[in-house]
């Protein structure tokens, strides 16, 4: 059947689809006269099976170990509905907490005093270690921060605004051979700050969906992701200025140290936050 076929009987829509077919959760046979995929009602069944397992906050990479047999659904089921369990419980003392905030007459932030909550600060502290995991990765989370977006769009608009009486009538946009290949308007200078806002209001939000990660990972990747694109924005614009007056010839060269650079820290980053966790589960 055809994945239009497999929509209607899963409820489900394409990208889902084609998403977990992409990380090798299923692999539907091809039909040899037109070379498309031909699901079959196995696959629909997985499907299925994929995507409850995912409602439960059940992981692609604990979906694939049941699949591969390197684990039971028993032991993944126990395992997150333990965490689950955790997890209620955090809330439940949060919403305890803050119940007992609620009745506090006149509460405000200047006469709000912690221990009058807490008897065991220290403790109270180890408890919620997991709130902290990103304040540890300081540098990853400036990254990922609205104030490192908001610098870096309004430095694109300030750079704009300095150097257009200054430009020429035409700027460079495409450079091929460190030539320019392609030539617009040079109020197209004021296209990098604008494509800053695009970027966050509304790329960010598809980014986050397509990440498919738990929240504290999937938002702090998708905020990185989005002051990373910002950042070549600026790159971009910062290489068209100089390209103009020849100081620079090559954006690759720029664009390709951004990256390296900035997925460097990513990875650092990501490191390091893995290691708070095992040493707070330890």
């Amino acid at each position: 059947m055809t994945i239009k076929d497999v929509e209607e009987q899963t409820g489900l829509v394409r990208s889902n689809i084609r998403f977990y077919e992409k990380e090798k959760l299923i692999e539907p046979a091809r039909n040899e006269n037109n070379g498309y995929r031909d699901y079959s009602e196995k696959d629909v069944e997985n499907i299925k099976k994929i995507a409850y397992l995912r409602t439960l906050g059940i992981s692609i990479e604990d979906i694939r170990s049941v699949l591969s047999e390197t684990i039971t659904l028993y032991e993944v089921i126990e395992k997150q509905s333990k965490s689950l369990e955790g997890q209620i419980a955090d809330l439940n003392k949060a919403k305890v907490m803050c119940k007992r905030m609620l009745d506090t007459d006149n509460m405000n932030y200047a006469e709000l005093q912690v221990e009058q909550y807490v008897t065991e600060l220290e403790d109270y502290w180890d408890e919620n270690r997991q709130v902290f995991k990103l304040d540890s990765v300081s540098f990853l989370y400036l990254w990922g921060s609205f104030i490192t977006w908001t610098a870096i769009t309004a430095l694109c608009l300030l750079i704009g605004i300095l150097s257009y009486a200054k430009l020429p009538q035409e700027i460079p946009v495409q450079w091929s051979e460190g030539a320019a290949s392609s030539l617009v308007d040079k109020k197209f200078i004021f296209a990098y700050p604008v494509g800053c806002i695009a970027i966050r209001y509304l790329l960010r939000p598809f980014i986050y969906a397509k990440l498919q990660m738990p929240n504290y990972y999937g938002e702090i990747i998708a905020e990185y992701l989005t002051n990373y694109l910002c950042f070549l924005a600026l790159s971009a614009e910062v290489f068209s200025i100089l390209f103009i007056y020849g100081v620079v010839r090559n954006i690759v060269i720029v664009l390709f140290v951004d990256t390296a650079v900035l997925i460097g820290l990513l990875l650092v980053g990501l490191t390091r936050m893995n290691l708070e966790g095992k040493k707070e589960n330890s």
